[in-house]
């Protein structure tokens, strides 16, 4: 597969057509990384990483594995595993496999997927990072493909490295990602200010007792609402409204206010311990939450936070 000759920041993505393209292209761009004495980290779907480790055979061992579906349910959590396994490795230039979008992506987990994918070009810029994108030309639909040329700015076709033509400045990208919200069929809602966070979590912990999410899943959904809500007291005008509802699978918690998220990367960064901007409470919602979709507007900041109900696990 055709590379840069330079050893800096890399991010192309992989059109490829079955599994022989995607062994290919993919075992390729890490033989490369082996070969060249590079870390290598790869994450994607659990049921390429048997095919993948096979054909790398011995190699495989000093390959740092992945399962994309559980890594990235949540797309807001990958940009924070990358940026930590390249921070491990600051000595030399790291190499990563990350397919974020698959077909049985939801329309809204591809969206924020596309939003990670842009903002990838901002938290690596400049750093001594290869980080490899495959899409499927083959099952993936037209308009997820065309993303894919904007949030990357070389692209490989049969073997070559192309400019993209449609790369496009990570702040648009990510603009276009805040598409209107549907509204649920039906919700309830809490307003909430300064001094009644304490309150919030009890009515939410009430409300999701009739859910099917067991105890341990509804605690951390409290918990990371109240992190967004703690937000909006402190960084968001104040007050916002909570609004809460069910769906196919699963709740969904919305917090809306009048703040403004200055910086695209806050929260998928794992904070430091002296953290006060509200990095931390955005990166603890990203890594509780199965989906949590933001929408960063000129007249507030919307975060819904979706939690699937899932089969009951020993509490912690």
């Amino acid at each position: 597969m055709a590379e840069r000759p330079d050893a800096g920041f890399a991010h192309p993505a992989l059109f490829y057509r079955g599994l022989d393209g995607y062994l290919e292209g993919v075992g390729g761009f890490v033989r490369a990384g082996l070969e060249a004495g590079e870390p290598v980290l790869v994450a994607v779907p659990g049921p390429r990483l048997g095919p993948l480790r096979e054909l790398l055979g011995d190699m495989s061992a000093a390959v740092s594995f992945a399962d994309m579906t559980e890594l990235g349910r949540n797309p807001g959590r990958i940009l924070a595993a990358l940026r930590e396994f390249a921070d491990r490795h600051m000595d030399r230039r790291s190499r990563l496999v990350g397919e974020p979008i698959w077909t049985a992506r939801t329309p809204a987990e591809v969206r924020e997927a596309t939003r990670h994918e842009a903002l990838i070009n901002l938290a690596f810029d400049g750093r001594p990072v290869a980080i490899l994108c495959p899409y499927d030309t083959e099952g993936l639909a037209p308009s997820v493909l065309d993303d894919a040329h904007r949030t990357h700015p070389v692209v490989i076709r049969d073997g070559q490295l192309l400019a993209s033509a449609g790369y496009t400045a990570p702040d648009l990208v990510c603009a276009a990602c805040d598409t209107e919200l549907a509204e649920p069929p039906a919700a309830e809602r809490m307003a909430y200010s300064a001094g009644g966070l304490a309150e919030v979590r009890r009515w939410l912990d009430a409300w999701l007792a009739g859910t099917g999410l067991d105890r341990r899943r509804r605690g951390d959904l409290v918990l990371a609402v109240g992190e967004a809500t703690g937000n909006s007291v402190v960084h968001g005008g104040g007050s916002g409204v909570l609004r809460v509802w069910p769906e196919e699978g699963g709740v969904v918690a919305e917090v809306r206010d009048t703040g403004w998220l200055r910086d695209p990367l806050a929260g998928r960064r794992r904070p430091g311990l002296a953290s006060a901007d509200g990095g931390r409470g955005l990166w603890m919602i990203h890594q509780l939450c199965d989906l949590v979709e933001v929408r960063a507007g000129r007249t507030g900041l919307t975060l819904r936070l979706h939690m699937d109900i899932a089969p009951a696990t020993p509490e912690r």
